[in-house]
């Protein structure tokens, strides 16, 4: 059974390590074993904690229960800190940069009782929605060798979807954790804007507003019910994080209205992504909610608000970044600050039309409780796409068009995988007004249990 167990959801291994059908050792046992068959294909999972992932299960195995998790293995991105493995942020600098203590997020996994096992890959500084880096390399998608496997949490998606884990942690300020999750076939939370405490790497340093603001950590899995512990698990208030909040993790309840986003701005859908998302509302009407297609408020002006707040943050730190990082990506970054004259408005502007953009679709959500449309506006890229001088920019641009809303406003997610067409995995993402997870999250569970899952794989290549 032990060379199997890295087929299972972490919910699962955590219920069989609790009745002793298992034992943690087995369980962290087969996934280095995975991790060692598969990852030399997709260059995913960067450094394995064997040694001190191998004590920790044994230790696991000699005491109760210590939370949902217990005895289960987790991966995290390399840009949270995890103590005794450097937060590389993907560069060379940084190779040899060991955190002090643990981020929030790590801690309170291991609170759970669950074991870092691996860390995986991102770009530089997470700063492209593809996963290759001059320190570690590119992270092949297992569907496909040829296309991304998204970024920034690239490393995590084709970790998670290959078997070499059962659940990981990212980070998401333009679609990280969802992105991926799209391009690889898994799921992925990405939460309210203070929901889970986000602790950035380098505490004495400040942080960008539109970090503050717009980034947030979460879990990824394969699936939906791995979501909601780890969101259980992940969530409240902490002291270094100002802006984290103890919001209750379950809302009251509302009218079961959905809307289907089925179209976008200058954009033609791919047509599996279009049948996904009516898919995904025919299995929500047979449960008992009412669908219907309509277009959330100004979503193309959503995108340049978006991409306003994070370039201005970007232009003002690029020539500190710049000599760190690779020729390509401070091309692809200069690119997409050349997109936006800053002299066309106002920091003040901005940040007052994110307030006016978010009371309109604040309302918008008072007549539709979920917003089901497109993870990503198109295919996967091929690798490198995003650099192109000529096309690169709208590679980005058609793509992220239904995901910056969760960034620039703060809203709930989950990106929901719902199957394969010609090789490539589909799938949906799932919006909700402000602290609503858990009406993202049941909408999930419900198409979930219909359409089924379609990770882990071996690599098709």
């Amino acid at each position: 059974m032990a060379d199997e167990l890295w087929r299972k959801s972490a919910h699962e291994l955590a219920a069989m390590i609790s009745s002793k059908q298992v034992s943690s050792r087995e369980v962290v046992t087969s996934h280095l074993e995975r991790i060692e068959a598969v990852n030399p294909r997709v260059n995913a999972v960067t450094v394995t904690l064997a040694e001190s992932a191998l004590a920790a299960a044994d230790k696991a195995d000699a005491s109760q229960a210590t939370g949902p998790f217990h005895g289960v293995p987790f991966t995290i991105k390399e840009n949270i800190d995890c103590t005794g493995s450097a937060t590389t942020m993907g560069l060379p600098v940084f190779a040899e940069t060991l955190p002090v203590a643990d981020a929030p997020v790590v801690a309170r996994m291991k609170a759970a009782g669950a074991i870092p096992l691996a860390r995986t890959n991102l770009p530089e500084m997470g700063l492209r929605i593809t996963t290759d880096n001059p320190l570690r390399g590119r992270t092949n998608n297992p569907w496909d060798i040829t296309r991304t496997a998204g970024g920034s949490s690239g490393g995590e998606g084709a970790t998670l979807a290959t078997g070499m884990s059962p659940i990981g942690l990212g980070n998401d300020i333009g679609g990280s954790l969802r992105n991926p999750a799209y391009c690889c076939g898994i799921a992925a939370l990405k939460p309210t804007t203070g929901r889970i405490p986000f602790v950035p790497s380098i505490p004495a340093a400040p942080q960008p507003n539109s970090f503050r603001l717009m980034c947030v950590e979460g879990p990824m899995a394969r699936s939906v019910a791995d979501l909601d512990i780890a969101y259980r698990v992940l969530s409240g208030w902490h002291p270094q994080d100002p802006y984290s909040v103890p919001a209750a993790l379950q809302g009251p309840a509302v009218a079961k209205t959905v809307a289907l986003v089925t179209r976008m701005p200058d954009v033609t859908l791919p047509a599996a992504t279009v049948a996904a998302i009516h898919q995904a509302g025919e299995h929500l009407r047979a449960a008992g909610w009412q669908v219907e297609e309509v277009m959330p408020p100004e979503l193309a002006r959503v995108n340049e608000i978006w991409a306003r707040v994070l370039g201005s943050d970007i232009r003002n730190t690029l020539p500190l970044l710049a000599p760190i990082m690779s020729e390509g990506t401070v091309g692809a970054l200069t690119r997409f600050l050349d997109e936006f004259d800053p002299a066309a408005m106002s920091g003040t502007q901005v940040y007052a039309e994110r307030d006016r953009l978010a009371v309109a679709w604040s309302a918008f959500f008072q007549e539709h409780s979920l917003v089901i449309g497109p993870t990503w506006a198109d295919l996967p890229f091929l690798h490198d796409a995003d650099l192109d001088p000529e096309t690169g920019i709208e590679t980005l641009q058609r793509r992220l068009q239904f995901i910056t809303p969760g960034n620039l406003l703060g809203l709930p997610a989950v990106a929901l995988p719902t199957g394969v067409v010609d090789g490539l995995p589909t799938g949906v993402q799932i919006y909700a007004d402000r602290w609503r997870e858990d009406l993202c999250l049941e909408a999930a569970g419900t198409i979930e249990a219909r359409v089924g899952h379609i990770t882990p794989i071996d690599p098709k290549f």
